[in-house]
């Protein structure tokens, strides 16, 4: 099986640019803005997964589970 690893601490523009399957995942959890054109290459480039769900109020247990049910590992 493939690892895969989300590292918490990334911003959302590194994330996604090596792995673009991030952004479903992102989306899904209602982070529906991460999707529109520049969001990523402005805010993307100081926003991380913990800040985007502090500012969304979305229980970030919820966005760990949601990566781990999709075999990825995430740190934290």
């Amino acid at each position: 099986m493939n690892s895969k690893s989300v590292n918490f601490q990334s911003t959302l523009y590194d994330l996604c640019t090596a792995d673009p399957e991030i952004i479903d995942i992102m989306v899904a959890l209602g982070f529906g803005q991460i999707a529109k054109p520049g969001m990523l290459q402005s805010a993307g480039r100081f926003m991380t997964i913990p800040k985007g769900a502090a500012m969304r109020k979305i229980p970030l247990e919820e966005i760990v589970q949601a990566f781990e049910d999709r075999g990825y590992e995430v740190i934290a």
